[in-house]
């Protein structure tokens, strides 16, 4: 199966230094994950990749093959892929506004009917859990549900160094455990739903509002 690892941070620089403190967990959670379950593929999504215009305008708002090309890839890794990593700091008790912003450029279809997994840091003591209260709902309006365990990792500049890994050996196997629980939900759901839609096509039997908004309306 295929995996993206969504990184919910666009600052080159921030307190406490070195930069990008949120590039060092999501580099924490691919090496775990492609360590742990090497038959899958995983891939990191730094939005500084994919720079968006001034003026916000979605991909599926652009006439047929006229969106920026960048969205026109990332669009293809979202519908293909068979589950998401969220990597979201904390802002004013919510969610990154760089990782919603990504988010909101892609249809919810192509993210629907596959799970999701929550992390959060800080560079405090609550490692960004408030955010992942409310991401709870963003992520299950695009569709993509998360999984009841998730990741939160306080004062994140003490636990990682740039690269990933971790700066106290004797705390990584703890580390590690504490991944396991998410990701492996995360396995589980995405295996499921993966093997079920060959059964089963989730477009057909929900029914899903393409033609119209009126299509959401009660009787």
């Amino acid at each position: 199966m295929k995996f993206l690892i969504f990184l919910g941070t666009v600052r080159d620089s921030t307190p406490p230094r070195p930069a990008r403190l949120g590039l060092r967990v999501a580099k924490s959670c691919l090496r775990f994950l492609q360590n742990s379950y090497p038959r899958h593929q995983f891939e990191l999504i730094d939005p500084l990749d994919y720079p968006l215009d001034p003026v916000f305008k979605p991909q599926f708002a652009y006439a047929k093959g006229k969106a920026p090309e960048p969205l026109n890839t990332l669009a293809e890794k979202i519908a293909t892929a068979d589950g998401y990593i969220m990597v979201s700091p904390e802002y004013n008790h919510s969610m990154s506004p760089a990782l919603a912003n990504l988010l909101n450029h892609f249809a919810s279809s192509s993210f629907a009917y596959k799970p999701s997994a929550i992390v959060t840091y800080s560079a405090g003591q609550w490692g960004g859990m408030r955010a992942a209260v409310g991401m709870r709902t963003y992520l299950a309006e695009l569709g993509c549900l998360s999984v009841s365990a998730m990741i939160h990792i306080p004062k994140a500049q003490d636990v990682f160094k740039e690269d990933g890994t971790h700066t106290n050996t004797d705390e990584e196997s703890a580390w590690m455990n504490y991944y396991n629980r998410t990701f492996n939900q995360l396995m589980w759901w995405a295996s499921a739903t993966h093997q079920y839609k060959q059964e089963v096509n989730p477009n057909e039997m929900v029914g899903d509002f393409k033609n119209s908004p009126s299509q959401r309306n009660a009787p």
